[in-house]
């Protein structure tokens, strides 16, 4: 019954960020629970149930997501990440022949680095219309732009104070926290529509959408899987400290990335977000103390059963679009600041010649828009500035660039010693 409870606790800790991503891309949230509940359950049995955490949406997918699904749709995007995970899997089976250092060798900080903040800043225009009650895209004002930047606020500052100030087990909840606030303001306002909750079932078969195969879409899609690839290796690493327990030996790297894809492949089946490992539960497991893989598995299953209540999901589409727009703009722009921290952490040297030219095309490419296209193939935005960023890395030589740039402080040292 213990484990049960605490199952239970931890699907609520990852729940906000869990159903964010179906919010903010179209997606059925309560297909999202589903597949994260079954992806879950298939990573226990690849990992043969040894390591306690939850899988559930990625961020990093967010951006990608909502292109594919206005560019090709639902269906072709699923196909897209069906093939993500297929490079996830691909991945495992790579660092079981060769080792873990292939990964550091074909994506190093100074090529991880300005991928995610790309992503987090190709966002950042979205964040702010949604925030003033636009659309995404900023061509529809949805509601009035001074009730939505009152909305907003509130939510941001309580993301924000719950995030810097709060203690325990509310610290790992900040978006939930957010996304409460908000909702309640605007239940003030009177801008929250209950029409759908009052048409929806309380049990009902979650919207499965099923994938289709769009040689754009995957192609679109497989680089993205780059950042979350990373992350997971940064995941296993802190939740092995946390149990004392070398996951990356036992099972083994090559399984739990390997089960990453798996459950990516299996939640796109069914239109659901990717799963990837998640950082809230690393840390719900800090505090907890709950190390029993066992706990995970009710996890999953509670998420499983919360997916087929119709309410709840017709609930979530019922949050408003300023309540987002506040919890996006910290979000996406944490993102970048990852990304960020990535190069600093790891010393990466912009001063020479070789890493600042792949960090700055990456940037430029990304952000810009870069698109490069042979009729109906295309490539653009996070994909192009990653595949990029990949051969640049790969095709100039480590010693390019040794002589640094020399900065103004240089400049007025030398002439002080002079």
């Amino acid at each position: 019954m213990l484990n049960i409870l605490q199952g239970v606790q931890m699907l609520f800790v990852a729940f906000g960020a869990l159903v964010l991503v179906p919010l903010l891309t179209g997606l059925d949230p309560n297909v999202a629970l589903f597949g994260a509940g079954i992806g879950t359950l298939i990573f226990q049995i690849i990992t043969r149930r040894s390591v306690p955490i939850f899988l559930a949406s990625s961020f990093a997918f967010i951006a990608p997501i909502m292109y594919g699904t206005q560019t090709w749709g639902i269906a072709a995007t699923m196909g897209g990440l069906m093939a993500a995970g297929a490079m996830y899997v691909l991945m495992g089976a790579l660092i079981k022949v060769k080792g873990v250092g292939i990964i550091h060798k074909l994506l190093p900080p100074v090529v991880v680095g300005p991928v995610i903040m790309v992503i987090g800043l190709g966002l950042a225009p979205l964040a702010v219309n949604m925030a003033l009650g636009r659309t995404g895209d900023g061509s529809v004002q949805l509601i009035d732009s001074d009730i939505a930047l009152w909305i907003s606020c509130a939510s941001l500052m309580t993301v924000i104070l719950v995030s810097v100030w709060a203690k325990g087990f509310l610290k790992l909840m900040p978006i939930v926290s957010g996304i409460f606030v908000g909702y309640s303001m605007s239940l003030y306002f009177g801008i929250v529509d209950f029409t759908p909750v009052t048409e929806a079932a309380w049990f009902a078969i979650p919207n499965f959408t099923f994938p289709e195969f769009n040689i754009n879409a995957i192609l679109f899609m497989i680089p993205v899987a780059i950042a979350p690839a990373v992350e997971h290796v940064g995941d296993m690493l802190a939740t092995s400290n946390v149990t004392r327990k070398d996951y990356l030996k036992n099972p083994g790297l090559h399984r739990t990335i390997a089960g990453d894809g798996f459950a990516t492949i299996a939640a796109s089946m069914m239109g659901a977000p990717p799963n990837t490992t998640y950082s809230e539960v690393t840390g719900a497991v800090m505090i907890t103390k709950a190390f029993n893989p066992v706990i995970m598995t009710w996890a999953a299953v509670s998420a499983i059963i919360l997916a087929l209540v119709g309410k709840l999901g017709a609930t979530l589409q019922t949050i408003p679009v300023p309540v987002m727009g506040g919890i996006m703009i910290l979000l996406f722009g944490s993102i970048a600041t990852v990304g960020l921290n990535t190069l600093i952490r790891n010393n990466v040297d912009l001063h020479k010649s070789r890493n600042l030219a792949i960090v700055a095309v990456t940037l430029v490419f990304g952000i810009g828009g870069m698109a490069f296209g042979i009729g109906e193939f295309s490539l653009q935005g996070i994909s192009l500035c990653g595949i990029v960023a990949i051969i640049l890395n790969l095709v100039l030589p480590k010693d390019f660039g040794d002589n640094h740039i020399v900065d103004n402080a240089q400049i007025e040292e030398e002439e002080e010693k002079k």
